[in-house]
């Protein structure tokens, strides 16, 4: 008896415009947060039932990818002429529990400049752990899945298609991964400006307000991004009061070492193949078994 009750259904029906994974072979996902949701839904044994639904996902079967507060719906076409329904449900935490989050985090700059400069570090799993809010999944069952199709494995292929293009929405935006547990990112920024403003005394500049259609803005400078927008609170103080510790880290650092987690080719990739007067493809590929032969050990 076959393993799979639906495969007779064939194949599914060609879509022009749907949403198609940017990984054309391989793992899906590039990012630390969008590798760790996938390794957390393998970790509940829906290894095998996920890969069902890349083929989906790099195909552009998901028509429609939309996430918002504890949930998230998807559209997928499959064999039949009617696209199928998709919702993943995720509990998103509560009012209280992310005014504690937003606490710890203004608490600590290196996290207030990392969000504000649009980046999640490593690190903010662990914070997220410790106050009681695990940032993924910790059980299957936290998950509620469902889809109108008749497939009644959980995944179905649609379902898993949808975690995939979740996983890329989530390198795409780190942010939305947090307004899935409940907080946008304009909330979460907002908040953590309003935190640092009452620590430092002096406000951090907000986003600048759109315009309306055809109305031309006369601020002459943008109001500062990045680093310069996580800094900006900070007081001035005279150098000669501060020389003895100018190389002195202004927080505490995390215990973790930062890491760059990169391939040892990354150069090569960036810069493509040379000319064929020096080798071409070929010199490429003899450089790159030399970049990874020579490479860290754990490579």
């Amino acid at each position: 008896m076959s393993t799979d009750r639906f495969a007779d259904y064939g194949r599914p029906r060609r879509v022009d415009g749907g949403l198609r994974a940017r990984s054309a072979r391989g793992a899906i996902g590039r990012s630390w947060w969008s590798r760790r949701f996938l390794e957390v839904l393998e970790s509940f044994a829906l290894g095998t039932r996920l890969t069902r639904g890349r083929s989906y996902a790099r195909a552009g079967q998901v028509l429609t990818l939309d996430i918002g507060p504890g949930r998230v719906s998807a559209v997928v076409q499959g064999s039949r002429p009617q696209p199928y329904q998709v919702s993943i449900a995720l509990e998103p935490f509560p009012a209280a529990l992310w005014s504690r989050i937003e606490d710890e985090l203004a608490g600590q700059a290196f996290f207030s400049a990392r969000l504000l400069a649009g980046d999640l570090p490593d690190e903010l799993e662990e914070l997220f752990a410790a106050v009681g809010a695990p940032l993924f999944p910790t059980a299957v069952d936290e998950l509620t899945q469902r889809c109108n199709c008749p497939d009644f494995a959980v995944p179905c292929k649609h379902l898993a298609a949808t975690f995939y293009l979740l996983a890329e929405a989530f390198d795409a935006d780190p942010f939305e991964l947090l307004h899935w547990r409940g907080r946008s990112r304009a909330e979460l920024l907002d908040a953590l400006r309003a935190r640092r403003a009452a620590t430092t005394g002096a406000a951090l500049p907000a986003d600048p307000p759109s315009e309306p259609d055809g109305v031309v803005s006369t601020v002459e400078s943008p109001a500062p991004v990045g680093a310069a927008r996580a800094l900006a609170g900070l007081s001035a103080t005279p150098l000669a009061e501060t020389a003895d510790r100018f190389w002195s880290a202004p927080v505490p650092l995390p215990d973790r070492p930062p890491r760059l987690v990169t391939g040892t080719d990354l150069l090569l990739r960036q810069l493509g193949a040379p000319a064929p007067a020096i080798g071409g493809p070929g010199l490429l590929e003899r450089l790159r078994r030399a970049y990874r032969a020579f490479g860290p050990a754990d490579r």
